[in-house]
């Protein structure tokens, strides 16, 4: 029986889902940002208690297949930029079109419909909030966070980042405070 959740963002989210699983008994064959698989179907009792459990925790169970789309492609989008590797010519539309084999208006509208923001602004608030994190580690040049989301040059990472933001990335960096979102709050 597959279950969606929604808020699962990272891997530490995996292993929080995996743990509330092991506590209410329910054997899992596997685990994915926004997907469990359990080895058979769930009584209505054990899917009641799994969702208390779920929702005590920050996720939800999602039942609706147009809210389990678009929670597939907010953990897609947040996995995609989580690596750090999008090519400067990476277009979003061709990646969701090559992974969900439907029309990119579609899978657009219904995002929009549930999540009351687009496709492509939730791509680009969930990569300011990445460069967020880079810049405060310290660990790539402002130059090397561009190349690695993207971005065909600095000052298009930059003026991105003034609009979302209302700061450069200098001046983020030298704020005391730094205003960064949870990325399942994006």
């Amino acid at each position: 029986m597959k279950i969606f959740i929604k808020n699962m963002v990272c891997g530490r989210c995996i292993s929080a889902v995996q743990a509330i699983f092991n506590e209410a008994g329910i054997p899992l064959k596997s685990v994915i940002l926004g997907e469990t698989e359990t080895g058979s179907e769930l009584s209505g009792k054990q899917l009641e208690m799994l969702e208390q459990k779920l929702k005590e925790t920050g996720f939800e169970r999602i039942k609706d297949s147009a809210r389990q789309q678009t929670e597939k492609i907010k953990n897609l989008i947040i996995a995609e930029i989580s690596a750090l590797d999008i090519a400067e010519d990476f277009l979003l539309s061709e990646f969701l079109v090559s992974v969900f084999h439907k029309d990119y208006s579609a899978l657009s509208k219904a995002f929009s419909q549930n999540e009351n923001i687009t496709l492509e602004q939730f791509f680009i608030l969930q990569k300011i909030e990445k460069v967020k994190e880079l810049l405060l580690y310290n660990e790539f040049t402002l130059t090397e966070i561009a190349g690695k989301l993207g971005y065909k040059s600095v000052q298009h990472l930059s003026s991105q980042f003034r609009n979302v933001t209302g700061f450069t990335p200098t001046e983020f960096k030298k704020l005391k405070v730094h205003n960064r979102k949870p990325l399942d709050q994006v």
